[in-house]
């Protein structure tokens, strides 16, 4: 989700040249539950968009559902192949709504270099910021795509690390203790480790820092002693699948990334309802939440489409018809 976006661009392009043509309807019987109560997008035709990661489906999937249970009509647009695809599509209405990540939204989209530390302050400069490209911001979310540093619990029990605080004044008792893998982009972006290196005051020797696909460092943290930590999303269901524990960035140095549905301004101005259907989900959502749900589609192999209705009914928001 952090990665560059610029080969998304000129998709993006033709996106908003030609609108899009790909979807499918959601043909779920599904009826109110704690929300929708009284069907208040009956007769609305309404699109739902997501990027290509298995948290951002699912919460794309969500928003559908539970339009779906309100009484309209439901366009599948999601697992769009960028994030900047998925964005156009919002902003050019050929999709209504999808959620987006706070920090993606202020640094990637907007273009601002350094972070707003508060969420709930971050989230208002997006949604202010943002009211001119035609979209709204509803309210966020805790759930916090951000990045971390995890280690297994294996080898915590040794060195008993809880903050990054914690292993900068490891890397300085024992060096050659600290090893970490992390992706090649994470290796050399200052939001990265080269940045959180300068926040925490820690210097780690080259030969300490292991690069490899994303995939793989969480199986290597795991099962292996080659990396004590790892370049890990606090969401991931891997985390508590592989008994990870993600160390707390308690400089607050990582961008805040918490996930808020993005709405088309016209679609919002003509169902104002709609907030009032996705503000209770947010309001659920947190990153223990994500982590679940992503296993079930991660580690499990459960369709993301199955897992979001599965969880919305569990929790009451919709029912079966």
């Amino acid at each position: 989700m952090r990665g560059a976006l610029a080969a998304g661009a000129a998709l993006s392009l033709v996106l908003a040249g030609c609108g899009l043509k790909s979807g499918s309807p959601m043909v779920d019987d599904v009826v109110p539950g704690s929300v929708g109560q009284g069907q208040p997008l009956d007769g609305a035709s309404l699109t739902v968009t997501s990027k290509n990661f298995s948290e951002n489906i699912i919460l794309g999937q969500m928003i559908g559902l539970i339009f779906k249970a309100a009484g309209a009509e439901v366009l599948d647009r999601t697992n769009l192949p960028s994030s900047i695809s998925a964005r156009e599509a919002v902003i050019q209405g050929d999709a209504d709504a999808e959620y987006e990540y706070t920090g993606t939204g202020w640094i990637t989209y907007l273009g601002h270099a350094k972070p707003i530390t508060d969420p709930m302050e971050q989230w208002r400069a997006v949604r202010d910021a943002d009211l001119k490209n035609g979209v709204t911001w509803l309210r966020p979310s805790t759930l916090n795509n951000t990045y971390a540093l995890a280690i297994s619990r294996k080898n915590n029990a040794r060195y008993h690390l809880k903050t990054l605080s914690d292993v900068a004044a490891l890397a300085k008792r024992n060096p050659s203790a600290v090893t970490v893998c992390v992706e090649n982009e994470f290796a050399s972006r200052d939001d990265g480790l080269p940045g959180m290196e300068k926040a925490y005051g820690m210097s780690l020797p080259a030969s300490n820092i292991k690069k490899m696909d994303a995939g793989i460092i969480y199986t290597q943290v795991s099962k292996s002693d080659s990396c004590l930590l790892g370049e890990v999303f606090t969401t991931d269901g891997r985390i508590k699948a592989m008994n990870l524990e993600v160390l707390e960035d308690n400089k607050h140095f990582f961008p805040n990334y918490n996930a808020a549905p993005v709405v088309h301004t016209p679609t919002l101005e003509k169902y104002p309802e709609i907030a009032g259907l996705l503000d209770p989900l947010s309001k659920r959502l947190n990153t223990e939440v994500a982590q679940d749900l992503n296993a079930r589609v991660d580690v499990d192999g459960q369709d993301p489409h199955e897992v979001a209705k599965d969880w919305l009914i569990e929790e009451g928001f919709i029912k079966e018809g």
